[in-house]
């Protein structure tokens, strides 16, 4: 038995030990979070942000590496999220925003730089007609499936569980309280008979089918080829328009993850790593769905935004996909993750340790349980097990989510694949007995 194991008989005692380490160690971040909770609920003004005991407070990033207000140096694996994918300061993308900065920031009128951003957005995604601009993925989503249901004059939207498109699209556990008032059909992911039968059954009322092609936030379950083509052709046959929520998958190949698959939308949803690390949503597809946005037809549908085209978003946005992340770095950045989770579960099945690794490319998600994962109901990993592997890595200077979520950026180095190998290795080897059962249930 190892040392750690001897110390913790139960994972409580480990997850109350690497606490008090915690806390211990960081003083200044516990301050500003009791500090920040007058002015804002629970000291918090983005939940995904928050963990307990508290959350650690960054002060700067820079490259690969952030820095928190008790001067702790970490390798960021979280990448915002996916949002973060060109790590911190990057010197091309702050180069183009400095020049943009000399230019001004807000006109009220359209500018030249959003019409290059369009071009080579349509130009890099298959099914991308046409795009239009907003300030988030949950704003694109929101967009995207009311423009389905102006398109067909229908009511329902089918999502699946364990899906996340945003702040009012959450059906991660069950349909969030603060969820958009559309009526919802719930389906089971990675079920394509299920689905099929679901589309069949509300199909004369169906006018979206809103679906993650991977899975993000209920831990990076990727979808399989024939649950998203039992989707294409079930909308095909029906009139319900298919939106592939690409906000975080879009990243995972040059044409995104549906170009991977050769299995195209009607309408896609993005966000995230697109905006050059400012605020940013888009959304688009057919043109025949998305000229109802065009101003100079009678009909044309609204769609405004005062920040929707904004240089900064536009300039960091165009320059990142331009001159950074090219297909050719978007095609090695993934192999890299690829590469990298495969060496994680190789660590694991080494140890025999209840512990796998999901995901895709430069997407991954650590799970503390045996046997497949194909949707977010067979996942099994006790909340004290991440908790307890979130803080030991913290410790070892390895920053991302607590629930195990992984989105690398550019400027990782081989070093710090090395580093959380080590430190996932040492981990399981310390306390593998104690993290999760070993079977799913279904």
């Amino acid at each position: 038995m190892s040392a750690a194991l001897k110390r913790n008989a139960t994972l409580d005692d480990a997850v109350a030990a690497a606490e008090a380490k915690y806390v211990a160690a960081n003083p200044l971040s516990r301050a500003r979070f009791e500090a920040a909770r007058a002015a804002m609920p629970g000291g918090n003004t983005r939940t995904t942000l928050h963990y307990d005991p508290f959350p650690l407070a960054i002060r700067s990033g820079q490259g690969a590496r952030i820095t928190d207000l008790d001067g702790h140096d970490y390798a960021d694996f979280l990448g915002e999220y996916t949002a973060g994918l060109y790590g911190h300061s990057h010197p091309v993308l702050i180069g183009a925003l400095k020049a943009a900065l000399d230019g001004g920031l807000s006109f009220g009128a359209p500018g030249e730089m959003e019409v290059r951003f369009a071009d080579l957005m349509v130009s890099r995604f298959p099914s991308l007609e046409r795009v239009r601009f907003c300030n988030s993925g949950t704003e694109a989503n929101l967009m995207a499936v009311s423009l389905a249901r102006v398109a067909t004059g229908r009511s329902k939207v089918m999502v699946f569980h364990g899906g996340y498109h945003g702040a009012v699209f959450y059906f991660v556990s069950q349909p969030a309280a603060v969820n958009a008032p559309f009526p919802f059909i719930i389906g089971r992911y990675n079920d394509a008979q299920h689905a099929a039968d679901l589309i069949a059954k509300e199909g004369a009322d169906l006018a979206a089918i809103l679906v993650e092609p991977m899975q993000g936030s209920a831990g990076c379950i990727p979808a399989t080829p024939e649950f998203l083509q039992a989707l294409r052709d079930g909308a095909t046959k029906s009139g319900a328009v298919l939106i592939f929520d690409e906000v975080m998958t879009s990243r995972l190949h040059p044409g995104g993850l549906q170009g991977a698959l050769g299995i195209h939308s009607d309408l896609t949803s993005f966000g995230k790593y697109l905006g050059g690390g400012a605020s940013f949503g888009a959304f688009g597809g057919r043109a025949d769905l998305m000229d109802r946005f065009d101003p100079t037809r009678a009909d044309a549908l609204p769609h405004a935004g005062t920040f929707n085209n904004n240089v900064l978003t536009m300039t960091a946005g165009y320059t990142g996909l331009a001159q950074v992340f090219t297909p050719e770095a978007c095609v090695q950045l993934n192999a890299t993750g690829d590469a990298f989770r495969d060496r994680l579960n190789a660590i694991a099945k080494k140890l025999d340790a209840p512990a796998q690794v999901t995901g895709r490319g430069s997407m991954l998600a650590v799970h503390f349980q045996r046997g497949a994962i194909a949707r977010a109901g067979d996942l099994t990993s006790l909340p004290a097990a991440r908790k307890l592997f979130h803080l030991e890595m913290l410790e070892s200077g390895l920053s991302f989510a607590r629930r195990g979520f992984m989105a690398l950026c550019l400027p990782l180095e081989a070093k710090d694949y090395d580093t959380y190998a080590a430190a996932f290795e040492e981990f399981l080897s310390s306390y593998a007995g104690l993290l999760a059962p070993t079977t799913a249930p279904r």
